[in-house]
C-alpha cells in the first residue's frame, strides 16, 4: 500500500516558506503523493494555485487534487487550470472529483447546491472531452495546454454511499475516500461498497481505492493539536457536533497510526493519505519516520 500525505492547508500557519519546506521534505521522503483539498469560505489557500506550486517544487511524488468540488467550477476554465498543473508536474497530477459538503462554498461563488451530484458526472465527461481537444463550442479553438498524461490526468471520485458509488462507477478510475477517525471498519466498508459498485456496473477491472485520515505526531500535546484542528475544520457541522467528532480522534502517536495503516492495508487500499493537523515540521518529520519504518 502506498502512503501519501496532504499539505496541512486547513491548519493555521500557511506561509511561502512552510509550503516550500513541506514540498521538499515530502518529495524526499517515503510518500507516494502530496495533496490538498478545496474550501472557499475558510482560511485555507486556494487549491489549484497551491497545487501548481507543489508541481514546481517537487519532482517525484504525485500531485493530487483531493478533491475538486465540481459545482464550484466552470468546465473549460477548470480543464485549462488542471492541464496546466499536469504540465507543470510533468504528468504527475491526479484529480479527485466530488460534491463537497458545505453549502456556504456554493453560495460564495453563486453556484447551485441542489444539483451538485449531476454536476460531478457532467464535469467528468466534459473534462475528458476538453482534454481530448474537443472545442468548448463550435468554431472555438481547443482548450490547452495539451496534457502530458495521455487522455488527461487520472480521474477519481470522492463519492460515498451506494448511489454516489454507482454513479462514480460509470466514469471514475477509482475512489478517493476519507475516514475522519481512520476507523479500519469504516475504511473496509467503503472499499467493499466501491468494489460492489464496480461489479454491478460491469466493470472488468477493480476500482483503485484511496482513503485517508487526520493525524498529528511529533509535537507537544499531539492529541490536543489533532482534536483542535479537527474541531475547527468541522466547524461547519456546528460547534457541538464538530467537537464531539474531534474528541473521538486518536491518531496522535505511532502505534495508533500503524493500527490505522494496517487496517487499510488489510482491506486492499491502494493508497492511504495522511492529513496532518499542523504545519510544524516536527510533525512531518515524525510521520516521515513512522512511514519509513514500514518500508
Amino acid at each position: 500500500m502506498k502512503i501519501g500525505i496532504a499539505l496541512p492547508t486547513m491548519a493555521q500557519g500557511f506561509t511561502r516558506s512552510a509550503l516550500r519546506d513541506w514540498c521538499r521534505m515530502v518529495d524526499a521522503g517515503p510518500f507516494s503523493s502530496i495533496s490538498t483539498g478545496e474550501r472557499i469560505t475558510f482560511f485555507n489557500p486556494e487549491m489549484l494555485t497551491t497545487l501548481a506550486a507543489c508541481a514546481a517544487l517537487t519532482e517525484r511524488v504525485d500531485v493530487m487534487a483531493n478533491i475538486v468540488v465540481a459545482g464550484l467550477h466552470r468546465p473549460a476554465l477548470l480543464a485549462k487550470q488542471l492541464a496546466t498543473v499536469d504540465v507543470l508536474s510533468d504528468g504527475r497530477l491526479v484529480v479527485g472529483l466530488g460534491v463537497g459538503g458545505r453549502p456556504h462554498d456554493y453560495a460564495a461563488v453563486d453556484a447551485p447546491f441542489r444539483s451538485r451530484h449531476d454536476t460531478v458526472d457532467a464535469l467528468a465527461h466534459q473534462l475528458r472531452e476538453l482534454w481530448a481537444g474537443v472545442p468548448p463550442f463550435e468554431g472555438a479553438d481547443s482548450v490547452g495546454p495539451p496534457c502530458v498524461s495521455e487522455g488527461g490526468p487520472r480521474l477519481l471520485s470522492g463519492a460515498m454511499g451506494p448511489k454516489g458509488l454507482a454513479r462514480a462507477a460509470r466514469w471514475a478510475e477509482g475512489i478517493t475516500g476519507f475516514s475522519v477517525s481512520g476507523d479500519p471498519r469504516e475504511v473496509a466498508l467503503a472499499a467493499l461498497g466501491a468494489r460492489q459498485a464496480w461489479e454491478s456496473a460491469g466493470r472488468s477491472e477493480e476500482p483503485w481505492l484511496g482513503s485517508g485520515t487526520f493525524c498529528v505526531l511529533g509535537v507537544d500535546d499531539a492529541l490536543g493539536v489533532l482534536r483542535r484542528f479537527a474541531g475547527t475544520y468541522l466547524g461547519f457541522l456546528g460547534t457541538e457536533m464538530a467537537n464531539a467528532v474531534a474528541e473521538s480522534l486518536t491518531v496522535a502517536d505511532t502505534s495508533e497510526l500503524n493500527r490505522v495503516l494496517d487496517g487499510a492495508e488489510e482491506v486492499g487500499i491502494d493508497e492511504f493519505t495522511l492529513v496532518p493537523g499542523t504545519w510544524d515540521l516536527a510533525c512531518l518529520e515524525a510521520i516521515t519516520d513512522a512511514v519509513a519504518e514500514r518500508r
